[in-house]
């Protein structure tokens, strides 16, 4: 279970990593811009060789092989909803990097996604105990077979 959380751990700081070099990266090709049809080619080309998107999308790539390799360990029902954790850690790194302002409704929104994800990691270890802990069934041998 640890090496999931660490793994996990790893995936959401890249992510977050990747999702501010994705907005400082967009805000700087834009530079207040609205995005339309007309200058949505020269953004884009713009876009491909900015050395911040470049990076975040490699960070973002980072983040998506950890979680094809989670979702290879454990069911999606736990592995799925814990991913909403990249809130927190996204929200902390806009606040650090980002330098934005977090209102408190925030902060409260931010907290409940902490509570939720802690409950269901707390889910996944009483479950894992359950099994760990459950007698195996043994295989009754079948009299009549020895019969015939």
């Amino acid at each position: 279970m640890t090496k999931i959380l660490v793994i996990l751990f790893v995936g959401l700081v890249c992510e977050a990593i990747g999702v501010v070099l994705l907005k400082d990266g967009i805000d700087g090709i834009c530079k207040g811009r609205d995005v339309t049809l007309v200058n949505i080619l020269p953004l884009f080309l713009k876009g491909v060789v900015n050395i911040k998107i470049l990076l975040g999308v490699f960070f973002e790539a980072v983040f998506f092989a950890c979680l094809l390799y989670l979702m290879s360990q454990k069911d999606i029902s736990f592995i799925w909803p814990l991913t909403s954790l990249s809130f927190v850690v996204t929200t902390l790194a806009a606040v650090l990097y980002l330098k934005e302002h977090v209102t408190p409704a925030r902060w409260i929104g931010v907290s409940l996604i902490m509570l939720g994800a802690g409950i269901i990691t707390w889910n996944e270890k009483q479950t894992e105990k359950l099994k760990a802990d459950a007698p195996v069934p043994s295989v009754a041998m079948n009299s009549t077979a020895d019969k015939n």
